[in-house]
């Protein structure tokens, strides 16, 4: 087995602990191998944080990966998959495709662009729409958008990061945007924040929210709160009674799945701590992954 490490372009971006938090820890502001896998299992979660690693970091010895061992997109769920392929252009966000009924699918926020993922992305049904939670995850969008021939969405709070959005949510008031899923604005991280609810079941949140595997709670990521913390609490406030779901899944920051009264509970709790920040310098070290 070829030793694995991680090289100094890393950004400690976190997207490689999520996917083999057994395998890949944080060490001095960036990732690091803890130990080999041991079998196809650890193998096979080896590979998603490397296909997904934004800046292709972590490299066995002999430097060369399978291409044969790319899992994206990966399910997650029977109605979502993980794009993987993260993008330096959104800070190495994570992306996903929301499966329809119809036998369609929405794209949440964007993987790096190629031709090849493009048509990965449609090999279970044509992708009709990009949802973008906001301007820092625009990157791509109109690409994809074009190459799917999709609807491009964004908040008109951050409408100047795709100008050539096709559709444009405005206000702050929820919006049904599909069967089945809505659209929530949530001002705070930017002022065109947005949350995207499908089916009562999954969160996609952008980087209002995320789980963190150090406190083993929702947490908002206030030292990287681009527009104002106090708006985000607002928004939280408002919106934290109306939001039902299992599966947080943000854009930065840790995925779970618990009960929708549980999360509900823990949403709630987020809102009334949120209310006590204040705002401070940003600061990409500070957050609690």
């Amino acid at each position: 087995m070829d030793s694995w490490y991680v090289d100094a372009r890393c950004t400690n971006c976190d997207v490689a602990r999520q996917l083999a938090p057994d395998l890949i820890v944080e060490s001095d502001g960036r990732s690091k191998i803890l130990r080999p896998p041991n079998n196809e299992g650890e193998t096979r979660r080896l590979h998603a944080a490397v296909f997904a690693c934004p800046t292709r970091s972590i490299r066995p010895a002999s430097g060369h990966v399978d291409p044969a061992l790319d899992p994206f997109p990966m399910a997650l769920d029977d109605a979502v998959q993980i794009c993987g392929h993260n993008s330096t252009h959104t800070a190495g966000a994570n992306s996903y495709l929301l499966l329809r009924p119809s036998g369609a699918a929405m794209m949440i926020d964007t993987p790096r662009f190629s031709r090849a993922l493009a048509q990965r992305y449609t090999a279970a049904g044509p992708v009709t729409d990009v949802l973008l939670t906001h301007r820092d995850h625009a990157a791509h969008g109109r690409r994809y958008a074009d190459r799917f021939g999709a609807r491009l969405w964004i908040h008109e709070g951050d409408l100047d990061a795709a100008p050539d959005a096709d559709r444009v949510i405005r206000g702050h008031e929820p919006v049904e945007i599909g069967e089945g899923v809505t659209a929530h604005p949530l001002p705070g991280h930017t002022r065109g924040s947005v949350l995207y609810l499908a089916d009562d079941r999954y969160c996609f949140s952008g980087d209002n929210f995320y789980w963190s595997r150090t406190t083993g709670d929702l947490e908002v990521a206030d030292s990287v709160t681009w527009y104002s913390i106090e708006e985000l609490a607002h928004s939280l406030d408002r919106a934290s009674g109306q939001l039902r779901f299992e599966w947080v899944l943000p854009g930065h920051g840790g995925r779970h799945r618990l009960t929708t009264d549980e999360m509900s509970v823990r949403l709630q709790a987020l809102a009334g701590r949120t209310r006590l920040l204040r705002p401070r310098p940003i600061d990409f070290t500070a957050v609690r992954w």
